[in-house]
């Protein structure tokens, strides 16, 4: 081989991985963009996880990509890692179909309809086709269908340069002599996990023994032990990405190199042991890509079948060989800890985290409200002021990480529907935050009442313990409307709303009577004030998030339309649900 072949080769490999790349990015998109929603959601028991995982990674064509995202689930606590090893095995199948698209660079271009499904024929019809979907229409989809031509047309062309270098080897008698020693299982192994650790592709590795094969001088005593040693070597992309991870996340990257370990070993101590007594006499049959392809595929069913009795066993394993570390002591940073950057690539994923994270912020800052409230109108604690104070630090870390993250999921190519998921929860975030905001600014205002001694009449104590009644009942209803995207439940938080904004309205009133008949003093006025427009500014947000969900919920978010829209038309029963709260919760007199 001379210099212009070892370019060529590199330019084949490159051309190969590129393709490749395209071709399965592109599988995604035409797929929906689901296809990492309906992993997380449907891999319930061993058997699901195993399809799954081979179906996904058949089409995305990266058994790694499958496996780096099944560590993301784990770290963030969407699934647990006995799943989680089903998916990996699927995806340990899956990643063999690559194999079986190369093998089509055995038809050769000869006579007859054969020649049709020639490497050269099917890479210039798929360009053809490709390039004008992609230049020449305005749908996505179209244009992403596209790009899979693209990304096979190419993938074939540099199979096919990696093919046409490597055939001089065949009369190479130092290649020769080179080949004959993998023969040797175990330097089979090691070569092969070495190159795929390098060029971090299992799929490129199988690819190029495939190009090899061209030569003839490719036996199954060479290529088995290759093939093993590529399979153990796929682990490593999967290990990189479990650093900064969680215990869990670090156990479930491991639990692809154990399986494929493990497998690897038990197959070969079986394989080998029967060729010993039986001597198996297609050792030193030379093979051809198809028979490559093949082999890999037989190979990764093989050990699957062997393991898959065996997943409590793999995942006690891997918990011995990865210790527990020291749980946080705020445990309610952990859905924010939990947001995973590796989803960032997988957009469905990523909405799907924030708005875990984001339920557990509005259930914090329910929390908060209801501990402030307790402060004014039960008992007032330094404790108690500083849970609201710290629970107000925590709920502002998770609107900056949620809203960074967001953001950028907010750049990518997103489906409508993500879109509107992502702005909606932007804006919700924001609107829980200034809950709490409001929250410690009433736990502050239930201090400086205790410090100050100040005491309230009989009526505007009746006053307040009345309006945060309503508080609690409008933050209850939309974090629970939220978290479950019931719409419904959000059209009854416009009139529950219109009762707090009467209320307050009447305390400012009786409050301006009682300082001109001098029963509350200026600095009591103040301080109510205060706490009447805090009041006020809670059920706003609240009413912001549940318009948002409604607009949303349409397609369109406008400056809430829709509240102004209720009030004047009074639709979706606004009237029945009004009466219903001012019954409740009584409109004061003095």
């Amino acid at each position: 081989m001379d210099f212009v072949d070892a370019l060529t080769l590199l330019g084949g490999v490159a051309l190969f991985l590129f393709g490749m790349t395209l071709m399965g990015d592109a599988l995604k998109l035409v797929a929906g963009n689901k296809l990492e929603l309906i992993l997380y959601r449907l891999s319930g028991t061993p058997i699901k996880g195993i399809l799954l995982g081979t179906g996904v990674t058949a089409v995305i064509q990266s058994s790694s990509a499958t496996s780096v995202m099944v560590v993301g689930f784990v770290n963030s606590g969407m699934m647990k890692i006995n799943q989680a090893i089903s998916i990996i095995m699927g995806a340990i199948i899956g990643t063999s179909v690559t194999g079986w698209i190369i093998s089509l660079s055995d038809i050769s271009g000869g006579g007859g309809i054969l020649s049709l499904f020639s490497t050269e024929v099917l890479s210039a019809i798929t360009a053809i086709i490709g390039i004008y979907l992609r230049m020449f229409n305005k749908e996505r989809n179209k244009q992403h269908i596209g790009d899979i031509l693209l990304g096979f047309s190419i993938l074939m062309f540099g199979m096919k340069s990696m093919s046409s270098s490597v055939s001089d080897l065949r009369n190479s008698e130092v290649f020769i002599n080179l080949l004959t020693k993998f023969t040797n299982p175990f330097l089979g192994i090691l070569i092969g996990l070495i190159f795929t650790t390098i060029i971090q592709s299992a799929s490129a590795a199988i690819g190029i023994l495939q190009a090899l094969s061209a030569t003839g001088a490719i036996t199954f005593e060479i290529a088995l032990p290759i093939i093993m040693g590529i399979a153990i070597g796929a682990a490593v992309p999967v290990l990189l990405s479990a650093f900064g991870a969680t215990v869990e996340g670090k156990r479930t990257a491991v639990s692809y190199l154990v399986v494929d370990f493990l497998g690897s070993l038990i197959f070969s101590i079986l394989f080998y042991s029967l060729n010993f007594f039986f001597h198996f006499s297609f050792m030193s049959t030379p093979l051809r890509s198809v028979n490559i392809a093949l082999i890999n595929t037989v190979f990764r069913v093989a050990i699957v079948l062997i393991l898959m009795p065996s997943i409590n066993i793999i995942e006690n394993i891997i918990s011995m060989l990865i210790k527990d570390e020291a749980v946080s002591s705020e445990a309610e940073l952990d859905e924010i800890n939990s947001l995973e950057e590796r989803f960032i690539s997988y957009p469905p994923l990523a909405v799907e985290n924030s708005k875990l994270a984001i339920r557990k912020m509005g259930e914090l800052a329910l929390k908060n409200i209801y501990d402030a409230l307790d402060l004014l109108v039960l008992s007032y604690s330094d404790d108690g002021y500083k849970e609201v104070e710290r629970i107000e630090n925590i709920i502002d870390k998770y609107e900056d990480k949620i809203g960074t993250y967001l953001t950028k999921v907010a750049v990518r190519e997103l489906p409508s529907d993500l879109n509107r998921s992502v702005t909606k929860f932007l804006h919700t975030l924001t609107d829980y935050e200034r809950i709490s905001d409001h929250a410690l600014n009433l736990a502050q205002s239930a201090k400086e009442i205790k410090d100050k001694n100040i005491t309230f009449t009989s009526d505007a104590i009746r006053e307040i313990r009345n309006i945060t009644g309503a508080l609690k009942r409008i933050l209850a209803m939309v974090v629970e409307a939220f978290n479950n995207n019931d719409i419904e439940l959000a059209y009854k938080i416009e009139p529950l709303e219109e009762i707090i904004d009467e209320l307050c309205i009447k305390m400012k009133a009786n409050h301006i009577a009682r300082l001109t008949a001098g029963s509350c003093t200026l600095l009591n006025g103040y301080i109510y004030n205060d706490m009447v427009g805090d009041f006020e500014r809670i059920s706003d947000h609240c009413s912001n998030i549940a318009a948002t969900m409604i607009e949303m919920e349409g397609g369109v978010l406008g400056i809430h339309t829709y509240t102004n829209d209720i009030k004047s038309r009074h639709t979706h029963n606004y009237e029945e649900n009004y009466r219903k709260f001012k019954n409740e919760f009584n409109l004061m007199t003095t």
